[in-house]
């Protein structure tokens, strides 16, 4: 898969790489960071242009909040965790505290720093009636780094792609696992104070 991607990218070049954020923005499983980075590579070498690249990438990740956090907005149930996979409930179900806890921090970390939370984020955000221009300021400007980070690398180390991208994910999953785990901490902490304020004024 990861070869046709890459052989992908120059023939479809910026419409690829648009719809690629896109679809991974709302919890598909597109190898969108793979293809940033093919696209920053082959930005390297002539075959894209580089702002174009980018413009696509930040365009397509963009919409695709908008249309995750609508989707949560519209339809709260539908990603409330009972017609998801456990998996995805699980990770719904986080992604919905880690919103309640730290807001508009939450979305824009979400966008490059711990990326696998992403596309929750957005359904929780919309679920949870964050305001629409502040999940949009902070949506924007972390998918700004997002993307940036993963075009100018890809630019920058054209000739290791693969490993990049093998090294980027591991780091990624491990920053989202040590996130949910804070946040799990956090909501456990909150929950014990809660009981223990319960229990003591009875």
């Amino acid at each position: 898969m990861t070869e046709t991607i890459l052989a992908l990218v120059p023939i479809y070049g910026l419409a690829l790489i648009a719809i690629g954020t896109l679809l991974s923005c709302l919890a598909l499983p597109i190898p969108s960071s793979l293809i940033m980075l093919s696209a920053g590579g082959f930005a390297a070498a002539g075959d894209l242009v580089l702002w174009q690249a980018g413009a696509a990438a930040l365009g397509g990740a963009i919409l695709g909040d908008q249309l995750g956090y609508q989707a949560g907005r519209l339809g709260g149930r539908l990603f409330s965790g009972r017609r998801l996979t456990p998996q995805r409930a699980a990770l719904m179900a986080k992604a919905g505290a880690y919103v309640q806890e730290r807001g508009a921090m939450a979305v824009f970390l979400s966008r490059w720093l711990v990326s696998p939370l992403g596309p929750y984020v957005n359904f929780a955000s919309g679920a949870a009636r964050l305001d629409w221009a502040r999940f949009s300021r902070a949506a924007i400007m972390g998918e700004m780094v997002w993307v940036t980070i993963y075009i100018g690398l890809g630019a920058v180390f054209a000739d290791d792609i693969l490993a990049l991208a093998d090294l980027l994910g591991s780091v990624s999953g491990l920053l989202a696992a040590l996130a949910l785990a804070g946040a799990l901490g956090l909501w456990l902490k909150a929950a014990l104070h809660h009981r223990q304020q319960r229990e003591t004024s009875r």
